[in-house]
């Protein structure tokens, strides 16, 4: 017996379509219908791994970088299959270093950096160029269309429109910093592109923008161009990696996927180690050619391609039922609760590969995708049944926050990665044979060996320089240790929920955030509900996520960092310790089905700002709440 839509968004096993099937017909996506690239027909392990140089700098002082939003077409497939068109963030003063995933912004604990974000998001002939994936215009979502009335609504429709093929609006959000909010990338401060042909009545920004521009104008004495935005990070926070992505209301599915996001790394500080007892050196500004690299950012994410090169996702609700759609019901006609892609991508490419010499590797890892968990080994066969044993393990030296305490040595079980995860680990190759192939998998939620169940190649060569590093099980007295907090002031109770369609409630219509009521309830609310959660400055709360869905969410929360307490069962049940890669600063954790996870943090910061599941899928039909320290 086949499984229900229901069982599978239970289990996460919603994949592209055409997975495993040469040359299989796509359901429509926007423009015309493609075939599938059968996944099993992609070559693996032939295309050597991109790393991620460092932005180019701007200023100096304040360190200060432009970065623009640009169309390119990107060699994510192999070589000798079609380029693949993809949305790029690059420096807008050298036009060679746009690609997807984007160059890393380096910025340095405690001294601030700016960054100018341009939406150049436009062909040659300066007009705007539509998204690259079908947009559902009857979610509640940014609405340009909508003009400053109905912008940042969910319109109404008389018959069930077809995709938005407007101009794309953009906003960016630098995942886990501590930043005021007119910095934040706030949902409903998205910009369009200064494009030359948007219509008269569109709005060409959205509803937080305008007051934004004038607190920034105020504060730092700047102000911003039409179709820009400039953000001011303090970066007065742990030594740690973040990540940079757009958050435009509704559209943050569609624009992370097309490839905008990248790696922002802070360094130094008394959170830091000093220079050379980690694996490095990583890429800086101006390095030279052949530089070797022994700390890389990993950027993991999934995608499905059609024959023509280009990324896909659907054009018709796949979880739903056939319709009828909006306005007759209230099932979205496009969007769909997950989906997962049938390739894994590693830094903007296909399953490359590595070469890597008989010595240590300090890896930023980030899992970018939209929906998609991994859980990661090395291991020496990528084919082997499941569960393999490692070949080596991952020691995990840092999280979301910064450095752990200690170093977490991981084995059979792997380090699984819920989407928005960053960890930062080290993986020892001293000894191995040169020639000896290792390989990175995934034994993840949904993945399937031979396809998404691999994600890159290590090749053993020979050493080039020697290794001064400290061994992993050796840094216990060197990192630094995690400041205790603060007693807390106030317990206060979130929720996740999904709603079931009305008409046909074997259909997921969306998914909410919202609260909880005395008798252990849950009580939803839709986006623009008003705030029910107001942390007052300075206080320390404990949040306890209660996930009333049989699935997993991933709560995330801007501004500040969180320690994860534990978690315990809905009903009555004991509570969970944090696994021992859990214990640092965190700003998105998972929040199982059936559970309530809770996390203690200090809200130090007056403004605005968003919690949410970073489940992209979710996160853009309802899935999101305002939040507010007064």
């Amino acid at each position: 017996m086949g499984l229900t839509r229901r069982q599978a968004l239970r289990v996460g096993l919603v994949t592209g379509a055409g997975a495993a099937v040469g040359g299989a017909a796509l359901p429509p996506s926007r423009g015309a219908q493609a075939a599938a690239i059968g996944a099993r027909t992609i070559p693996q392990f032939v295309t050597p791994l991109w790393i991620p140089p460092a932005m180019p700098i701007a200023g100096l002082w304040p360190l200060s970088y432009s970065v623009a939003a640009r169309p390119i077409r990107q060699q994510v497939l192999p070589p000798g299959y079609p380029a693949t068109p993809v949305f790029a963030y690059g420096s807008s003063l050298d036009p060679g270093t746009f690609h997807a995933p984007g160059y890393t912004i380096e910025s340095v604990a405690f001294q601030p950096t700016e960054v100018t974000w341009i939406n150049q998001l436009v062909d040659a002939n300066d007009h705007f160029m539509p998204s690259l994936f079908p947009v559902d215009p009857t979610l509640h979502w940014a609405n340009p269309a909508g003009g400053r009335g109905g912008r940042d609504t969910m319109p109404t429709f008389t018959t069930t429109p077809g995709p938005y093929a407007g101009p794309v609006p953009m906003v960016v959000h630098l995942h886990g910093s501590h930043v005021r909010q007119e910095s934040d990338g706030y949902p409903e401060a998205w910009f369009l592109p200064h494009a030359a042909n948007i219509p008269a009545r569109y709005a060409t920004s959205g509803s937080f923008y305008d007051s934004y521009r004038l607190k920034y104008a105020d504060t730092y004495g700047f102000s911003w161009a039409p179709g820009s935005a400039r953000s001011h990070y303090d970066n007065d926070q742990r030594a740690t990696q973040l990540w940079y992505h757009d958050h435009a209301l509704g559209l943050t599915r569609l624009n992370v996927r097309a490839g905008l996001h990248g790696m922002y790394i802070i360094r130094g500080g008394s959170t830091d180690l000093n220079l050379g007892q980690l694996p490095g050196p990583a890429p800086q500004p101006g390095d030279l050619p052949g530089m070797r690299y022994y700390e890389i950012p990993l950027i993991l994410s999934d995608a499905t391609f059609s024959s023509d090169g280009r990324m896909y996702l659907p054009s018709a609700n796949a979880f739903g039922g056939g319709g009828p759609y909006v306005p007759d019901t209230d099932i979205p006609p496009i969007w769909s609760p997950v989906f997962f892609g049938s390739t894994i991508t590693v830094n903007g490419n296909t399953w490359p590969y590595l070469d890597v010499e008989p010595r240590r590797y300090r890896f930023r890892l980030l899992n970018s995708s939209g929906v998609r968990p991994f859980v990661l080994k090395v291991v020496a066969d990528p084919l082997a049944p499941r569960p393999v044993s490692p070949a080596l393990p991952i020691w995990v030296i840092g999280s979301d926050g910064g450095l752990l305490s200690a170093p977490v040595s991981l084995g059979s079980g792997g380090l699984p990665m819920q989407p928005s995860e960053r960890y930062d680990i080290i993986v020892d190759f001293t000894g191995l044979p040169v020639g000896t192939h290792l390989h990175l998998i995934n034994e993840g939620g949904a993945a399937t060996v031979g396809t998404t169940g691999s994600v890159m190649r290590f090749t053993v060569t020979p050493l080039a320089s020697n290794d001064l590093s400290v061994p992993p099980d050796q840094l216990s007295g060197l990192l630094p240790a995690l400041p205790a907090q603060p007693a807390a002031t106030r317990t206060r109770r979130v929720s996740f929920s999904d709603v079931p369609s009305t008409f046909n409630p074997s259909v997921t219509a969306r998914y909410l955030c919202g609260t909880v009521t005395p008798s252990g309830k849950a009580s939803p609310r839709y986006w623009n509900d008003p705030v029910t959660e107001l942390p007052a400055y300075g206080s320390t709360e404990i949040w306890e996520i209660y996930n009333y869905c049989p699935a997993v969410h991933v709560f995330h929360i801007h501004l500040v960092q969180f320690r994860l307490l534990g978690r315990r069962p809905l009903a009555a049940g004991a509570s969970t310790a944090p696994a021992s890669y859990e214990t640092g600063h965190k700003d998105s954790v998972t929040a199982p089905g059936g559970q309530v996870t809770r996390v203690k943090a200090t809200f130090d910061r007056r403004g605005r700002y968003v919690w949410h599941c970073h489940i992209l899928d979710h996160e853009d039909n309802e899935m999101m709440r305002p939040w507010e320290c007064r």
